[in-house]
């Protein structure tokens, strides 16, 4: 089977599309894969260190506001749907696809009006616009959360799957994640993994800086603190000298399954991937979901994860050293309390997801009469 993937800007739309590819070369070698996103979105660093060939149309998302930008998006929207229809005949796929990020929108569209089957997987309970506008043209839609079909009513068929991320993390090496990080085999102490999403986040950099010396105050867990890399430099310098083996500080993890399977707790923003890892392997988070989202699609996350006793969640405007610092010592100092949002993420665990994608892809091509 060839296959075409497209989705991009942040991770929450790459790792699902990748953990689909891993999923599929794990079934058969017998698959050939393309990937289109941008130059500028994170795709255009991982894709190719993932050893998938990738290719670039130039887009940009839909404004909501009237605005003159939005004149140019339309015609950037054309182009780069011209540019994905020769990309697509040129690899000629059995399948395309989206798994969200307004690089979607032309590729799945040109694949539609050419007559390839295509498949988009939301990640979010709320949908983002790029796959609510594509939903009318995709034969399948994949979604991640039980009461997103509300927001597809048009679309053709559509499958709740959960997210292909999972099957990843479910799978990963706690000893490779403790490891890669300098820890000893045989040092058990737990822990507290703090991330601000794939591309970092100021607040919450901010927060861990002010938290630093309480840190290295306290021997009972490690603090990996992943900066994003475009903050790591900042973060280096205001750190100076603070941080220390109590505090291991990264401005980019690229084995984030296997770090996570290490972890005893997670702090994070609520992106759908970021949920749908913790939830596979069972991990107790803490969410401080961003505010500057579609639709506040992250907090919608967060208070479903947070309903069901998973996690705990901060507000952004509420976040601060102390507030976060609370949080964590809460949650690490009461194992009952960990273990039991250990279990409740647990049962929201869907491991499978990826391989149910890849069954509803194989169902599409099929039907199609394509081997």
């Amino acid at each position: 089977m060839r296959v075409l993937l497209t989705g991009g800007g942040t991770g929450g739309h790459i790792y699902p599309a990748l953990a689909m590819a891993r999923e599929l070369e794990r079934r058969s070698r017998d698959h050939e894969m393309c990937y289109i996103g941008t130059e500028e979105g994170l795709e255009a660093d991982i894709v190719p260190k993932a050893g998938i060939p990738f290719e670039c149309v130039n887009v940009q998302g839909f404004r909501r506001q009237l605005s003159w930008d939005n004149v140019r998006t339309v015609k950037k929207f054309v182009q780069a749907t011209r540019r994905s229809k020769r990309l697509i005949q040129s690899f000629a796929p059995d399948v395309v696809i989206g798994t969200g990020g307004y690089v979607c929108g032309p590729v799945v569209y040109a694949a539609h009006k050419l007559g390839i089957p295509t498949l988009i997987h939301e990640q979010n309970v709320i949908p983002g616009l790029t796959n609510k506008f594509l939903a009318r043209y995709a034969d399948v839609v994949a979604v991640s959360f039980e009461g997103s079909e509300q927001y597809f009513k048009r679309a053709a068929c559509l499958v709740h799957t959960g997210n292909p991320r999972a099957s990843e993390v479910a799978a990963a090496s706690k000893v490779n994640g403790r490891t890669s990080l300098g820890i000893a085999k045989d040092d058990t102490k737990p822990i507290v993994l703090v991330v601000g999403g794939s591309r970092g986040a100021r607040p919450i950099n901010e927060a861990v800086v002010h938290m630093a010396p309480r840190i290295l105050e306290q021997d009972a867990f490690y603090v990996v603190y992943v900066t994003g890399n475009v903050h790591y430099e900042d973060v280096s310098r205001q750190l100076g000298d603070v941080s220390s083996r109590q505090l291991i500080v990264k401005p980019y993890i690229y084995n984030m399954p296997e770090v996570l399977a290490a972890s005893s707790l997670v702090v994070n923003r609520a992106g759908a991937s970021t949920l749908a890892e913790i939830t596979a392997l069972g991990l107790p988070s803490i969410l401080i979901p961003s505010p500057y989202v579609t639709n506040n699609h992250q907090e919608a996350n967060a208070r479903w994860l947070e309903k069901q006793g998973a996690a705990r969640v901060i507000l952004e405007r509420e976040l601060s050293a102390d507030t976060l610092w609370r949080e964590i010592r809460e949650v690490m100092e009461h194992q009952s309390r960990r273990e039991a949002m250990r279990q409740a993420a647990a049962k929201l665990g869907q491991p499978q997801a990826a391989g149910r994608i890849v069954e509803e892809l194989d169902k599409l091509v099929n039907k199609r009469g394509v081997h």
